[in-house]
């Protein structure tokens, strides 16, 4: 299961939780939080799964203002922030024998960019060496082949803002072994 950019949205990320069922593996493309707002709620859910979780870039503001303030935000459970901190910005796997990279942006240099369907730096990603590129950033749904890989984007579970999907909430399921991608639109209370 592929969730990303909750944005604090516990809500978001409970219902997405609920509908994909089990899964064997829960993966957080980042940006868990806001740069202004914690949300204890979502770190819980996701630490409490196992979630595999890179930062996003809501998450790295976040974590340089609390830094800044002297680990001071209102609150925030320090040790949910503290987890949170320990988050890569990569995370390298492998799965059902074959190689899954993961980051919030891009994972081609300078790493900050975003990658939409159409957009020239999604052909970057054939420069990856993996077999599924997982990224977030941008609220648009995707699984598109890029060269030998396939990249997917679950949307976000927490800031509707795909216009393709009607601006509703998303996230992704990912079978390793045949790289079909299964993607669940909903709105809150539905």
């Amino acid at each position: 299961g592929i969730v990303s950019d909750l944005h604090a949205n516990a809500a978001g990320l409970a219902a997405a939780l609920a509908r994909m069922g089990p899964v064997d593996e829960l993966l957080c493309v980042g940006d868990l939080v806001e740069e202004s707002r914690f949300s204890n709620e979502v770190v819980t859910l996701l630490r409490d799964r196992g979630a595999r979780c890179v930062l996003g870039n809501h998450d790295l503001q976040f974590l340089a203002g609390w830094h800044r303030r002297g680990g001071q935000a209102t609150g925030a459970d320090p040790e949910l922030v503290q987890w949170l901190s320990e988050q890569p910005l990569r995370i390298d796997l492998e799965v059902a024998g074959r190689v899954l990279v993961m980051t919030h942006a891009s994972p081609c240099e300078p790493f900050t960019q975003y990658v939409y369907p159409h957009s020239p730096e999604l052909q970057r990603l054939a420069e990856v060496e993996a077999d599924y590129v997982v990224i977030g950033r941008t609220p648009t749904r995707m699984a598109r082949e890029v060269g030998s890989l396939l990249a997917v984007n679950p949307g976000s579970a927490g800031l509707a803002q795909d216009p393709a999907n009607g601006k509703q909430l998303s996230y992704a399921v990912l079978d390793a072994a045949t790289g079909h991608v299964t993607f669940d639109d909903y709105r809150l209370g539905s």
